[in-house]
């Protein structure tokens, strides 16, 4: 079965065609952090319009890269939320005109379920059941994972997520946008001695984050610093390395921290990494020594994986398929959900 996956819940465009037989066959994927860098974030009607654009050219090239034509696609899975409502939209409407035009049926897909299950296309995927860390810009969640569609949360953040506390801060520190990265590539050259900020919910001695009081500090530090401003204009480089190193060794710390203690609850011995964070080298390099320390396993999603990509939505669609053949319709009327948990979630 041959699953042709469409993601444009947010700022980047991704078509991939996964088979259940032979696995990934191709992807292609377009990033509109060039276009939003001057606005200094995502802006949803600029990101609806690109996504229009991009879309159809996208999915000539994974056809061709798989060498497949759009009669031989089985399915059509496309990300039906969460996510900024206008860019949902225009996968939907595409994924739903390609099924009607083709007679091929369509399923909407979590998007957040794509990126618990994207470890799984890794050539040494984790088994169930697993505890996972789903940590992005919007989301940072602690989860339980007993199959496809059976998820538990443990925990979650009670405001700003991981991602969205990065980027904040590095745009504090005048990093520009996406500031994640960037602040992580700085803190490389920073003094972990300088900063001791604060690490939020450490021992709440449940699963749950918080990390405004972390981004409140970084703030604070920059003002002290700075004198005249807070974008980090007045700070020399040295200490906006140390800076950034005091933020990312904190939200590190309590990562890892939770993750260890959401293993130790459940009495598991998987750790899954999924969503942007986890792309993030300090947070690997942590995790893996806890890992070692604590006899666990953790895995990660490919480099290429972590941030959003058609690639989860086509395998997320296909695991789907493989447990109810009849999840996917030919009812080719749509709606998207901009706000959608994912422990709404059940095996279909």
């Amino acid at each position: 079965m041959i699953v042709l996956g469409v993601e444009s819940s947010c700022d980047e465009t991704g078509l991939a065609l996964y088979d259940t037989q032979r696995g990934l066959l191709s992807h292609a994927l377009h990033s509109q952090v060039a276009m939003h860098e001057e606005y200094g974030g995502v802006v949803p009607e600029l990101a609806s319009r690109d996504h229009i654009r991009r879309a159809l050219p996208l999915l000539e090239q994974v056809l061709g890269k798989a060498g497949t034509r759009l009669s031989d696609v089985d399915a059509i899975a496309y990300t039906q939320g969460p996510g900024l409502a206008g860019a949902l939209l225009v996968g939907a409407s595409v994924a739903c005109s390609l099924g009607l035009a083709t007679d091929k049926p369509v399923l909407g897909v979590h998007h957040l379920e794509g990126h618990l299950l994207s470890p799984l296309l890794a050539s040494d995927p984790p088994q169930f059941p697993f505890v996972a860390l789903l940590v992005s810009g919007g989301h940072t969640q602690l989860m339980r994972v007993d199959g496809v569609g059976q998820y538990t949360l443990l925990g979650e953040t009670l405001d700003d997520a991981a991602g969205e506390a990065f980027d904040k801060s590095a745009k504090l520190l005048g990093l520009g946008y996406p500031g994640g990265p960037a602040i992580s590539r700085l803190a490389e050259f920073g003094d972990p001695d300088a900063y001791k900020l604060p690490r939020p919910m450490l021992h709440s001695k449940d699963f749950n984050f918080s990390f405004s009081g972390l981004k409140t500090a970084v703030l604070t530090v920059v003002k002290q610093q700075g004198a005249a401003g807070t974008n980090g204009a007045n700070i020399c480089e040295q200490d906006k390395a140390n800076i950034a190193r005091g933020f990312v060794d904190a939200i590190v710390d309590v990562l890892t921290a939770k993750c260890v203690s959401a293993l130790k609850h459940t009495g598991l011995k998987r750790l899954v990494i999924a969503g942007g964070v986890g792309a993030n080298r300090q947070l690997r390099e942590s995790l893996n020594a806890a890992a070692a320390k604590k006899r666990f396993e953790v895995y990660y999603p490919e480099l290429e994986f972590c941030t959003d990509n058609g690639a989860m939505i086509a395998f997320a669609g296909a695991m789907r398929l493989q447990i109810n053949p009849d999840a996917a319709k030919r009812d080719y009327s749509f709606n998207v959900r901009p706000r959608w948990p994912l422990d709404e979630l059940r095996t279909i």
